[in-house]
């Protein structure tokens, strides 16, 4: 086991954010009005200047501290920590039960479905009626 430490490279930790929030580097690198391979030297980078971090760190929508502290093994226990309480078992403070009932949904959508239908049928015969 290896006792030397792994250096803080601030730029692969932008990498890795960017893609846990599901973004290219085209669109990190247009909210922060500068080019994809800007970001891409950026996210090469060990070090990043205090004022570019800020900026990327506003345009990921995260603080300073969290890019500089981020690590796999931190964002693991972090979704670990999340609990469903929809069975109303976890200790969490979501609530994902439906205000509808789905069912209703359905019905009310193929209605609009054979209205429309009827409205296009009806138009048509209009059409062949005029000829």
């Amino acid at each position: 086991m290896s006792t030397v430490t792994r250096p803080n490279h601030i730029g692969r930790k932008i990498s890795r954010i960017r893609e846990l929030k599901d973004m290219k580097q085209e669109a990190l690198a247009q909210a922060l009005g500068i080019s994809q391979q800007t970001i891409s030297t950026i996210e090469n980078s060990e070090t990043v200047d205090e004022e570019k971090l800020k900026e990327v760190a506003k345009a990921l929508g995260v603080t300073v501290e969290a890019i500089e502290n981020f690590t796999e093994e931190n964002m693991i226990t972090y979704f670990n920590t999340f609990n469903d309480n929809s069975n109303g078992w976890g200790t969490g403070t979501f609530n994902y039960e439906c205000n509808f009932n789905p069912l209703d949904k359905v019905v009310e959508l193929y209605e609009r479905l054979v209205q429309a239908e009827k409205d296009k049928n009806e138009y048509l015969e209009n059409i062949i009626k005029g000829k």
